[in-house]
């Protein structure tokens, strides 16, 4: 590549090549109107990633090769590092972008004059379904919102300029699931913020994600957040151990997903919490009673639209493959 690219895209990936090449892969190189390079940060792999990448044979392809694995903190630091566009933009190797997304966030950013964009972003299933959305928080609330959870989401949503990345040290090496949270709340104190209201993001759900095995650490990480942030009594603990424990209930992990109901219920003095956890033990079909009853009272949810966008990807279990 001889031009300089607007924006670098920086993805960590250990090992995963068939969801890398099947997600992440096309999600950057299906960009239109935009000028990309794509940074892989091949954070050790073992699955002849690196030369998969090199037969693509496409410019814009840049691999980080780490011989072994430093951790997705440190992975998308090196590519922070060698990003060469002024905006840097970040996509888990498994999440799925509209082919406007980086359009509409420069778009964005050039009308508010902005540092930093977030967009809203669908959960789907390893099948593409539908599950639920996370909506954009409005910038003039984002800031404080932050504060009491990630109301932005994860890396796969946010653009930010890549020398503000750089002057605020990027991501925390010593988290790992909270350390695009705590990434945020550092840019939104500086930044200025763009929000773009369409769902330009889909976010894999699937029991490998990341945050459906670190249990144990996110309470762990989430005590570091506060006392780095002077969260004191802001942090949502409720919604917060919800994540959790749902991630544990999605991989089939029931004394883990009753373990953190239970630490979330001490924890945050949560009655609803500690309901949970003495249910959880008995099962699925316990847990899901207070669903039913809503549903008996006409309060039933129907799952979000699928973006015309997100139809190109189904085309297999996570989506469009590059050779």
């Amino acid at each position: 590549m001889t031009s300089t690219p607007a924006v670098s895209v920086v993805v960590p990936t250990l090992n995963r090549w068939p969801v890398l090449s099947r997600a992440a892969l096309p999600a950057v190189l299906g960009q239109e109107d935009v000028d990309v390079e794509l940074i892989v940060v091949d954070d050790g792999s073992r699955d002849g990633t690196e030369e998969r990448l090199a037969a693509l044979g496409d410019p814009r392809v840049r691999v980080i090769r780490h011989d072994e694995p430093r951790g997705v903190a440190v992975a998308r630091n090196a590519g922070i590092a060698a990003a060469r566009g002024e905006w840097v933009s970040f996509l888990d190797d498994d999440d799925l972008w509209s082919p406007l997304k980086l359009r509409a966030q420069l778009d964005a950013l050039a009308a508010a004059a902005a540092d930093y964009a977030y967009a809203a972003a669908l959960f789907v299933d390893r099948a593409g379904t539908p599950l639920r959305l996370d909506p954009a928080p409005e910038p003039e609330t984002v800031a404080r919102a932050l504060r009491g959870s990630d109301v932005v989401g994860g890396p796969s949503t946010v653009i930010v300029r890549t020398e503000l990345a750089r002057e605020l040290g990027g991501f925390e090496p010593s988290l790992s699931v909270l350390a695009d949270w705590d990434l945020w709340l550092r840019v939104a104190e500086v930044g200025r913020p763009a929000a773009c209201r369409e769902v330009l993001v889909a976010y894999h759900e699937h029991d490998d994600n990341m945050s459906a095995w670190a249990a144990p650490r996110v309470f762990a990480e989430l005590d570091v957040l506060v006392a780095r942030h002077a969260l004191h009594g802001e942090v949502d603990g409720v919604r917060f151990t919800h994540w959790v424990a749902a991630n544990q209930r999605r991989a089939g992990r029931r004394r883990a997903a009753t373990r953190a109901y239970l630490r979330g219920a001490a924890g945050f003095r949560s009655p609803r919490l500690l309901m949970r956890g003495l249910a959880m033990p008995l099962g699925e079909g316990a847990m899901a009673i207070p669903g039913r009853l809503r549903s008996l009272r006409g309060e039933r949810s129907e799952p979000p639209p699928l973006p015309e966008w997100l139809h190109a990807y189904r085309a297999g279990p996570v989506g469009r493959a590059c050779a």
